[in-house]
């Protein structure tokens, strides 16, 4: 007569076992989230990092941390964050060089990146600008393509090696010139953007790719002449300059550009949870002035959208890298 009581009690026990785990995912978080920037603090990708690390802080009542993890462009971070558990705890800002590039330079990386991650949300897009120095007599994008194409291998750049202004580079090699007029432009290689920075406002090298807000203060002062930007549509900061595909080099486009992802076997509830925060605070006044104030776009938010847009970059970039013969460094 005692059994019925008893499987009665065990089924309870087992229901309440099964209840555990859904409960506290949509409890999620109850302890503070790792958010990995793989890139040094102090650039583009740690301050994109840093703001929605502190907007989702103020959104779910937890702290988001960022742990820098630099080197091998982003790949040695990213790596990092897959060894973590698919908790929740652990998040990943993902990007254009360690999301995208990288596979293009080492088709045997140690992750995939249409497959051992959930994609969240894009968080920003933006351009790279071409940039000459004032010396030089270019004035329009144009008189700088028609000279290069006259004079091949005399016109140099700087780049750093495998960065969104190296491959900017490297798509208008390809596909600005022709058959008979190829855009012959020779690189030189630095090991950072400081030191690159520096030789351009110098006049060692007349030009480069960079992004927008890090060529703005140098435009304003007028160290530095803006010719196109490499977005589809005209950057609002600088809304005199020519996109690339204005200028002749049809669909030509080159973004920088970062995300928030999860480690794939994340539980789906916090998936859910952690998108549905994204969009509501990616589309909150303060970040959209912040990220405006600085010539970043604002993508189309969610996991469906910033996902196909990965695939998309990993699969341009990975052809512009096999076509240019660009090996790792």
């Amino acid at each position: 007569m005692q059994r019925r009581p008893l499987l009665a009690a065990l089924a309870l026990v087992s229901l309440a076992a099964a209840a555990a785990p859904a409960l506290a995912q949509s409890d999620w978080p109850t302890k503070p989230v790792r958010i990995i920037s793989p890139f040094p603090a102090g650039g583009t990708s740690d301050v994109m990092a840093r703001m929605i690390g502190a907007a989702l802080s103020k959104e779910l009542g937890q702290a988001f941390v960022i742990e820098n993890v630099g080197g091998a462009g982003g790949v040695i971070g990213t790596q990092r964050a897959l060894q973590a558990a698919p908790d929740g705890y652990t998040l990943i800002q993902t990007g254009v060089g360690q999301n995208a590039v990288a596979h293009g330079l080492n088709p045997k990386l140690a992750y995939d990146s249409t497959r051992d991650f959930i994609h969240i949300s894009q968080v920003h897009s933006g351009p790279n600008v071409l940039v000459v120095h004032p010396d030089q007599p270019f004035k329009t994008f144009q008189e700088l393509i028609t000279w290069i194409r006259k004079n091949p291998g005399k016109m140099s750049y700087g780049y750093t090696h495998a960065a969104s202004g190296h491959m900017a580079m490297e798509l208008l090699k390809q596909v600005g010139g022709d058959k008979a007029h190829p855009l012959f432009i020779v690189g030189i290689p630095y090991r950072g953007g400081g030191p690159m920075m520096q030789d351009m406002l110098g006049g060692q090298i007349p030009m480069m790719f960079i992004n927008q807000d890090v060529a703005l203060p140098h435009v304003k002062a007028g160290k530095l002449r803006p010719l196109a930007v490499t977005s589809k549509a005209r950057n609002p900061l600088y809304p005199d300059v020519p996109t690339v595909a204005e200028m002749g080099v049809p669909g030509y486009e080159a973004l920088s550009w970062s995300g928030l992802s999860a480690i794939k076997g994340t539980p789906q509830p916090v998936v859910d949870k952690l998108e549905a925060a994204m969009k509501k605070i990616m589309a909150s006044p303060e970040i959209v002035e912040r990220m405006s104030s600085v010539g970043f776009v604002i993508p189309a938010q969610g996991a469906a959208p910033y996902s196909a847009f990965v695939r998309g970059e990993l699969a341009k970039w990975a052809k512009v890298i096999q076509t240019g013969g660009i090996k790792a460094e």
